[in-house]
Parts: structure tokens; C-alpha cells; sequence
């Protein structure tokens, strides 16, 4: 019944009992026949408990106005009480319509793209600023045998390194068997089938063997220490190392970079290797050239300074995917979703960064006349 909630004693209107989402279907009915008139003098002392469904009820009766000077006329009304009318007061006087900003796509196409810009520019600024302090600490422990972490650099030679071999020699086989195809297709045409020996050797020596060993393990390597290095940051590993007055660039970095700056350049002579071999198998099988005059014609052709330039791409690619692998772990802020978004940046950035490198190492090389 209404009189239970509401009840008039002269002018007065004393609101009572217990105004909550239990009983707002009979509170609403209550509520209705004093909607339209307002009474000059309203009591909220009698109220036991509120919540947000009766203080709205409240405000229906008392008026937005009266509700957001609770405080000055009802001060006997418990102050949790007064702080939610005044919310709950606060969010009906708030404006429903929202306006709608108009598309301006051009503005927000440039404003995107220097987002973007400004993204890659401080992302290289931090990547040199890393780069720095790595060779910094290198420096600095080059001189003191005792703070070489062997048994890390060696553990990781074997995880970077001799782990990914049948990797690389099963992909670079299977490409060295494709330029052999391709080269002795185009070459069938002008009777000069056998010059895919020289395809094959240049390729592969100066370009595909060093190249493919580098995204293989940018790929494989940069994501594994990008995973390694971000779970530690979330588990707050990395700071109790802090903690303990150790280095985290000397404990966890310099062994991971030490181990690709030896992994990849072996890794990229077996791909030399392997993608000969399969060229190989393809001269044999299908061109009609014998072994002997595969091995014959890429002794007299091919000069060794071939072979020094791409062996000599292995370290800078090796040091650059190790350095933004650890440096995107580093940036790791704690969540699981953190951990796979740098896991990704770190594999796209250091493929970018080796092709770039390989292109301007091959302008370079071109203009030296090697």
C-alpha cells in the first residue's frame, strides 16, 4: 500500500521504510499520485535504507533541484544517504543526447599517419638508446672474464643455433632447388643452361643463404626471446634481479646476444651449403650436368671474396635481431596481451630491419665493385 512508503501529516510529506529495488514496483506505485503536485515540506528522516532505485523515486518526488541541495535542507539524513541522492541526482541532470562528431576522414587519415610516424620515430630512438647501453655493459665486462655468462651464452648457442639447423638446411635446400629450376627454365632459351651454376652460387653466397638463416631466426629466435624476457617482466623477475644490485643487460642480454653474433654465421655457411646442394640436385637430375663439372665450373667462376661478403652480413644481422628481440621484452607491461602484441613486433620489426640492412649492404657492395 502507498501509505506504507508515503504518508501526509497536514502539508507535509514523511517518507519511510525501506526505498530499494525489493520493492520498486510498489514504491512506483506509491510514488505516482504525488508526481504531480509537490508538496512545500517533504521529510526524509524516516527512510531506513536506499539505494539506487529508490533514490531515483526520491528525486521524482522531492525534484532535481531540491535533490541537489539535500545537504542544506535534510542534514539529519545520514551522509551516505545525502552522497547518493546528489549522484544519482547528478546523473539525471546530465544531457542524454551526445553529439555526434562529423567524419572529417582526410583529418583523421594525417592525423592516423602521424600517429604512426611518431610511433616509429621514438620506437628507433629507443632501439639506438638500447643499442647503446648494450655495447656499453659489452664494453665494460670485455676486460673481466668473471662476469662472462658461459653456461647462459652456450645454453642459448644450443637453443638459437644448433637447434634450428635442419630447419635452415631444409629451407634453403628446397630454395636452392627452386632458383636451379627457375634460372635452367630461363636459360633453356638462349642455350646457356649451364650458367645456373653461377646463378646458384652468387645467390646463394652473396644473398639467399645469409638472408634466409637471418628471417628463419628473427622469426624463431627474436620471438623466443621477446616471450622469454616479457614473461619475466611479468612475473617481476626482472625487478627482484634490480633488486639484488644485478644487471639485467649483463645476466640476460649480453649471453643472448653473444649467442646469435656465433649462431648465425655458422648458420648462414650451412645454408651456403645446403642451398649448393640443392642447385646441385637439380643440375644433376634435370640439366644434365654431372657433379664434377658443377664442382669444376664454381671453383673457376666463383671467387671466395663472393662468399666473405655475405658471411661478413651474418653478425650485423644477428646483433640487430637479438637486440630488438630482448629490447621488445623489455617493454613487455605485464598482461598476457602485452606478451603477444611485442612477441609479433619484435618478428615484423627484425625481418624489416635485415632486408633493409641486406638491400643497403647490397648498394654498398655494388658501388665498392665486390
Amino acid at each position: 500500500m502507498p501509505s506504507e512508503w508515503i504518508t501526509r501529516q497536514d502539508d507535509k510529506l514523511v517518507l519511510q521504510g525501506e526505498w530499494t529495488l525489493a520493492h520498486f514496483p510498489q514504491l512506483k506505485d506509491a510514488v505516482k499520485p504525488y508526481l504531480e503536485t509537490r508538496a512545500e515540506a517533504i521529510s526524509l528522516v524516516d527512510i531506513e535504507r536506499l539505494d539506487t532505485a529508490g533514490a531515483m523515486l526520491v528525486i521524482d518526488i522531492i525534484g532535481l533541484e531540491n535533490a541537489q541541495t539535500v545537504d542544506d535542507w535534510a542534514s539529519e539524513l545520514p551522509k551516505e544517504q545525502q552522497a547518493l541522492l546528489l549522484r544519482v541526482a547528478e546523473a539525471m541532470g546530465a544531457p542524454l543526447d551526445v553529439e555526434t562528431q562529423s567524419a572529417k576522414r582526410l583529418t583523421d587519415m594525417l592525423a592516423n599517419i602521424g600517429e604512426h610516424m611518431a610511433g616509429l620515430w621514438s620506437q628507433q630512438r629507443q632501439l639506438l638508446a638500447f643499442i647503446g647501453l648494450v655495447l656499453t655493459t659489452l664494453s665494460q665486462i670485455l676486460l673481466k672474464p668473471r662476469h662472462w655468462r658461459l653456461t647462459a651464452t652456450v645454453a642459448h648457442i644450443q637453443q638459437s643455433g644448433l637447434n634450428a639447423v635442419p630447419i635452415v638446411m631444409l629451407l634453403t635446400f628446397m630454395v636452392g632447388a627452386v632458383v636451379a629450376f627457375l634460372g635452367a627454365t630461363v636459360l633453356e632459351d638462349f642455350g646457356a643452361t649451364v650458367y645456373t651454376i653461377d646463378l646458384v652460387a652468387f645467390s646463394f653466397l652473396r644473398e639467399f643463404g645469409v638472408l634466409l638463416a637471418a628471417i628463419l631466426l628473427a622469426g624463431r629466435t627474436a620471438s623466443a626471446f621477446t616471450a622469454q624476457l616479457g614473461a619475466m617482466k611479468s612475473n617481476e623477475e626482472i625487478d627482484a634481479l634490480k633488486a639484488q644490485g644485478l644487471d639485467p643487460i649483463e645476466l640476460l642480454v649480453l649471453p643472448r646476444v653473444m649467442a646469435l653474433l656465433v649462431s648465425l654465421p655458422l648458420l648462414a655457411f650451412i645454408g651456403m651449403l645446403s642451398g649448393l646442394v640443392g642447385g646441385a640436385l637439380v643440375a644433376v637430375l634435370s640439366l644434365d650436368i654431372s657433379a664434377g663439372q658443377f664442382l669444376n665450373t664454381l671453383q673457376k667462376d666463383v671467387s671466395v671474396v663472393h662468399f666473405l661478403v655475405g658471411l661478413s652480413k651474418a653478425p650485423v644481422f644477428a646483433f640487430v635481431i637479438a637486440v630488438i628481440g630482448c629490447l621488445e621484452g623489455f617493454k613487455v607491461s605485464g598482461s598476457a596481451q602485452s606478451v603477444g602484441a611485442h612477441t609479433t613486433s619484435s618478428v615484423v620489426q627484425s625481418i624489416f630491419m635485415v632486408i633493409l640492412i641486406d638491400a643497403l649492404a647490397a648498394l654498398f657492395f655494388m658501388e665498392m665493385g665486390w
